[in-house]
């Protein structure tokens, strides 16, 4: 598992670090040709670069931080650095959003002459630089599980399809003189941004709030710990996220009270390995016999801690 993770991660590393440079480049050239060929289209392209740029930048930084090792005061090391920059990201790509929304709005009321010719330019060459990126990304990273590499990759599918936009913009105003092509153009872009973000967000901000990892199903996580023979009941069961990929799991499990030391070590073993099967790498199991007073719920409530506080003071 430590080699395999190793592994992706220095591959995701050396790529994110190629995918910035192209990107960050390319922004500038698209941010200087929006503003020379006054297409909005190209200027929401380069917002949306940028936020790429930004996007692969903080994840190459949280992988670099996600390296550094467990210490007393971060017990779990850096790890949750790169949820939240995922976070982060999602936040950034809906207020870029928001503010292509806002500046497109004024360009319908009275649309501006756009050189039209240097945004066809300009918007084919970031669609050629925007697949380069997304197959490098595709052949090289692990886009699937990482949430921040998935994320980066988001941005960069996202990016091209908004390239595409500028471009047929771009030949409708050579052609047909509309004007209107290129706001309506960054307000796809804009409506493409905003929805990636969305999920970006909602997705880093559950693994935040500690919520369950999503493809794993607390059911079927109580039933592989119930159908061992040895084990009576589960309780104070909570299964999190410590950064995507990496889950962990605690409970209390009750046992007959006969069961050696060396018994209950094995039952644990072999609990680790059923969950290991269930996509669960990070496994805390407290033992507990049936005499052991406890409210029978599953999931436990700040309200039974504070009573079984007040038992033990008796």
């Amino acid at each position: 598992m430590g080699e395999h993770h190793h592994h992706s991660h220095s591959t995701n590393k050396k790529i994110l670090f190629i995918s910035f440079l192209i990107i960050t480049s390319f922004m500038i050239v698209e941010a200087i040709g929006g503003g020379l060929t006054n297409s909005l289209a190209l200027l929401s392209d380069a917002g949306h670069m940028f936020s790429d740029a930004v996007s692969l930048g903080i994840a190459m930084l949280a992988i670099i931080f996600a390296e550094r090792v467990a210490n007393g005061s971060k017990t779990f090391g850096y790890k949750r650095v790169e949820i939240l920059a995922a976070t982060l990201n999602g936040l950034t790509l809906i207020l870029i959003a928001l503010f292509i929304f806002y500046e497109a709005i004024e360009r319908f009321m009275n649309p501006p002459e756009v050189a039209s010719m240097g945004m066809l330019i300009i918007s084919s060459i970031g669609l050629a630089v925007n697949i380069l990126v997304a197959w490098i990304m595709m052949r090289g990273a692990d886009t699937k599980e990482n949430l921040n590499m998935r994320g980066a990759f988001l941005h960069v599918v996202s990016d091209m399809i908004g390239s595409v936009g500028a471009i047929i913009a771009a030949l409708l105003i050579m052609f047909f003189g509309w004007g209107w092509a290129d706001p309506l153009a960054s307000v796809f872009v804009a409506a493409l941004v905003i929805r990636s973000g969305f999920y970006l967000t909602k997705a880093s901000l559950h693994i935040l709030m500690e919520g369950t990892p999503a493809g794993i199903n607390t059911e079927a996580i109580i039933q592989t710990i119930k159908q061992m023979p040895e084990i009576d009941g589960v309780h104070d069961l909570h299964i999190w996220s410590i950064t995507s990929g990496l889950n962990a799991l605690s409970c209390h499990i009750v046992v007959d009270g006969r069961l050696t030391v060396n018994e209950s070590e094995q039952l644990l073993k072999k609990l680790e390995h059923d969950l290991a099967h269930e996509n669960i790498h990070h496994v805390t199991i407290q033992v507990e016999t049936s005499s052991h007073l406890h409210d029978e719920a599953i999931y436990c409530t700040a309200k039974q801690s504070a009573d079984l506080h007040h038992h033990h003071h008796h």
